[in-house]
């Protein structure tokens, strides 16, 4: 039998075993670390897709209503149903000029630097979370629309309100938007009616659009882009009125707020600046990512020059 020489069988010391432990937890420290790295950024782009996203999404909604500002149905050579045929131009009453912006059927009415609201004006806003808080400007839209089949009243008047509302959820104080649609009840052969959300499906209060909210702004311009002075409104400001049929454009300013905390450290030494379109300014020092999409929208159906 062929015996085997002991000195020419290799093994591992303790020592060469005790440096393959470490030079093994250094790569497996060092594959967690790109993990976490990776994931954070992944997080981040993550949270950004969805501040960006959800932007879009109710600033479609806003552009679609505010486009529709002013606009009257005119049904032209009337055949539907028999006879006395509907009217062929809406009769519903008409109510702008010295009036309140709660009673106002005028196109588009912007409030500026005010929270809550109430369809009979009732509610009080209330204070912000801190003094110098932006949130927000309200915007009111009104517009006409036709139903057929609906013979009582068939002319229909919408007026859709976007405003802002203080959150406290657990000391996360934030904002949001909310929306809040009613209708102009007043059916055929009525002389006036008055702005309800009763017997009008379409209509709801205080929807909530959209969450973590920093600042809503509407800016009014002329055909000339330029920006509006004094700001459109009903009342007794003669210039004012007449402005609120000048409208020809909406700059419009939305400013989200991360759901979690993006930055990893504050920035006390040096803060990260929001700016508006007009004077409004404000500095932050906490760890959320905030971010601004800002559009203008041209109004259809007023403004000079139709």
């Amino acid at each position: 039998m062929k015996k085997y020489n002991l000195k020419n069988i290799a093994g591992l010391s303790l020592v060469e075993m005790l440096i393959g432990i470490v030079i093994t937890s250094m790569m497996i420290l060092a594959i967690i670390t790109s993990y976490n790295v990776v994931n954070k950024s992944y997080s981040q782009v993550t949270d950004r897709a969805k501040i960006s996203r959800a932007g879009r999404d109710i600033v479609e909604m806003m552009m679609r209503d505010i486009r529709m500002a002013g606009f009257r149905y005119i049904l032209g050579t009337n055949t539907i149903g028999t006879s006395p045929y509907m009217p062929t131009r809406s009769y519903l009453e008409f109510k702008g000029g010295d009036t309140t912006i709660y009673e106002s059927h005028d196109p588009i009415i912007i409030e500026k630097n005010v929270l809550g609201f109430s369809v009979d004006g009732s509610a009080d806003p209330g204070s912000k979370h801190e003094d110098d808080d932006l949130c927000c400007d309200r915007i009111h839209i009104v517009y006409d629309d036709f139903n057929q089949n609906h013979v009582n009243q068939p002319y229909k008047r919408y007026k859709t309100t976007y405003f802002a509302k203080k959150i406290d959820e657990g000391g996360d104080k934030r904002y949001a938007v909310f929306k809040t649609v009613q209708s102009w009840i007043q059916v055929i052969g009525d002389d006036t009616g008055a702005w309800s959300t009763d017997d009008c499906p379409e209509c709801y209060v205080e929807q909530k659009v959209r969450d973590h909210v920093v600042d809503m702004e509407f800016i009014p311009l002329n055909k000339a882009g330029l920006k509006m002075v004094p700001l459109p409104s009903p009342g007794t400001n003669v210039v004012a009125r007449e402005n609120l049929y000048k409208i020809k454009a909406i700059d419009l300013r939305l400013t989200f707020r991360s759901k979690n905390e993006f930055f990893r450290f504050t920035s006390a030494t040096k803060p990260r600046w929001l700016k508006g379109l007009g004077d409004r300014h404000k500095a932050f020092m906490d760890k959320y990512l905030r971010d601004s999409v800002v559009v203008t929208i041209y109004t259809r159906n007023i403004g000079e020059g139709l």
